[in-house]
């Protein structure tokens, strides 16, 4: 099984960071979730978007994640994929020298990489999103053509896959976004 990265911060989308810690973990993978200045053990706050009918989402406190990694000690060689969940953290991590740097070795290196919602902000800081087709967040399509990337327009349940770049608008995308991003890894499950 793989051994994937994390790249997390406070108010990222609640369900975007549990959900794919957890369920990556329950389908045999090892998940290392990290965030800047924090050490394993430390924790970053969650927020929890919904869609209510205003002309964004709305914000209310998620939960504690406790991180189960450090940032400082993370060497990109040793993983296989990148995670990178959406909410207000990318905003956040893309000024981080160090991070963007992690995610460059991904996309770089043609490693698989899941992201979703606003993510897409942390790796169009990359600069390494020209010619590709990736999904985000509505309000991020301007930093994702801006990128060099065409935004592809979804449902907001759907996820597309470009290459080993698996991207989703939201979380409502979970089942597509996590089945495809299992694929590309090559994880099998059998009942």
């Amino acid at each position: 099984m793989s051994k994937i990265l994390m790249l997390c911060g406070d108010f990222g989308e609640d369900y975007e960071v549990m959900v794919p810690f957890q369920c990556l973990q329950a389908v045999g993978h090892t998940v290392h979730a990290v965030a800047p200045d924090k050490k394993s053990g430390d924790y970053v706050m969650t927020a929890i978007h919904d869609f209510e009918g205003q002309q964004t989402y709305s914000e209310k406190v998620g939960h504690r994640f406790t991180l189960n990694a450090t940032l400082a000690d993370v060497d990109p060689e040793a993983y296989d994929a990148l995670v990178v969940p959406g909410g207000r953290a990318p905003e956040y991590l893309r000024m981080h020298p160090r991070v963007v740097k992690v995610a460059q070795h991904f996309l770089a290196g043609d490693k698989p990489v899941a992201c979703i919602c606003h993510g897409a902000q942390l790796l169009a800081a990359t600069g390494l999103l020209a010619g590709r087709r990736l999904s985000a967040y509505p309000a991020c399509r301007v930093e994702v053509e801006l990128a060099g990337a065409t935004y592809m327009d979804i449902a907001i349940d759907a996820a597309v896959t470009d290459r080993k770049l698996v991207s989703a608008p939201a979380w409502p995308a979970h089942p597509a976004w996590l089945s495809q991003f299992l694929e590309v890894l090559g994880t099998r499950i059998s009942l």
